[in-house]
């Protein structure tokens, strides 16, 4: 099951994450909140699998 470690205010924020998380070897799906066509602007979750999270929050942490 995935799990939402983080909430990004935007696609650039998220997808630096995204880049960060993966470089450390974890698995990392990114969903859009909002509108399909909100582009850029929205919100993006960040999941990654339910046994990683307490690694993955650590991470994120400390970017």
């Amino acid at each position: 099951m995935w799990t939402v470690v983080y909430i990004a205010p935007n696609k650039r924020e998220a997808e630096r994450l995204n880049r960060h998380l993966t470089e450390e070897g974890f698995l990392v799906k990114l969903r859009a909140i909002g509108p399909p066509n909100s582009g850029n602007s929205c919100s993006i979750e960040i999941l990654v699998p339910e046994s990683e999270v307490d690694e993955a929050l650590e991470i994120i942490n400390t970017i």
